[in-house]
């Protein structure tokens, strides 16, 4: 992978749109390797996804000759400091996005991305002191709507899709705080999960509870656990430097979209009438929030 090169324009590139492309398709498949795995707990998954994500990305920065910011962010504590607490809201994500796929709630997952650009923009408001437009908010109340919708036909939250949203929206919050680049941030994150990480897995070991190694198929799994995990990370985080955030914006919605065509296509999720109301309502949200987007991208182009 060629290392982007930093642009003071702001426009579109080739590459970065099929390094962004890359990423949004591979995630927009990845229910379909989660749910090999869904035999094996969602912890340990995670926990291999963050030791075998650790070579690969170290491999990459090697090849990037970019390893002077991860030196320098292994001896500043503040920095380390803000690394764990990315790193911690990433784990999260990655457990209940497992769990999701598992027992059978890919639904949940494609719900809690398509909503967790709108719940940036209200972050941003709120912390950052943003102020939004009328149609940002007309969106962010038809979001909170759905999801209203969704806990009365239930009689509880859609805790997995807003735990999926909010750790993600806090991950990319706190992430644009970490003073390295995205590939250094993302192997310093694994870095530093791969200690609890590692420790737990010594622990399944010892317990006799580990499928590491138990079986020439989990085996391979757990070592594609690593792939999966890093690779569109990588790429997302180079396709961005490349893309406008307009053209990033709108190219969110593919791995969602794709997510919820596996869960009702493939995993046969049913697809209730509460849904059947609530997506609709998230869909005209989106296109409520990138109706600005498209017009300041067609302005440009």
């Amino acid at each position: 992978m060629a290392p982007p090169t930093d642009r003071a324009d702001n426009v579109d590139t080739k590459q970065g749109f099929a390094f962004a492309l890359g990423a949004y398709v591979f995630w927009g498949f990845l229910p379909l390797f989660m749910k090999m795995v869904a035999h094996i707990p969602p912890v340990e998954i995670v926990a291999h996804r963050v030791i075998w994500s650790v070579p690969i990305a170290g491999a990459i920065l090697l090849l990037m000759r970019r390893t002077d910011a991860l030196v320098a962010a292994l001896k500043s504590p503040r920095t380390l400091m803000m690394a764990c607490v990315t790193a911690a809201l990433v784990s999260i994500n990655w457990g209940i996005y497992v769990w999701s796929i598992a027992t059978d709630r890919a639904l949940d997952a494609a719900l809690g991305y398509y909503i967790n650009p709108l719940f940036s923009i209200a972050l941003a408001a709120l912390l950052l002191g943003e102020k939004l437009t009328r149609l940002q908010w007309v969106a962010v109340a038809l979001a909170a709507a759905a999801v209203g919708v969704l806990w009365i036909d239930a009689g509880t939250l859609p805790w997995a899709a807003l735990t999926l949203t909010v750790s993600w929206g806090f991950y990319a919050f706190f992430k644009k705080s970490l003073p390295i680049g995205p590939n250094q941030g993302f192997l310093l994150e694994v870095l530093i999960l791969s200690i609890p990480a590692t420790l737990y897995l010594l622990w399944l070991t010892a317990q006799g509870q580990s499928h590491f190694l138990q079986g020439t198929q989990d085996t391979w799994l757990l070592l594609v656990c690593g792939v999966v995990t890093a690779v569109p990370l990588l790429l997302y985080a180079n396709g961005a430097k490349l893309l406008r955030l307009s053209t990033i914006g709108i190219m969110q919605y593919i791995a969602p979209t794709m997510i919820f065509l596996v869960a009702v296509i493939v995993f046969k999720e049913p697809f209730g009438q509460a849904r059947m109301i609530a997506f609709p309502m998230i869909w005209a949200a989106l296109v409520i929030y990138s109706i600005p987007m498209l017009r300041e991208f067609r302005r440009k182009s």
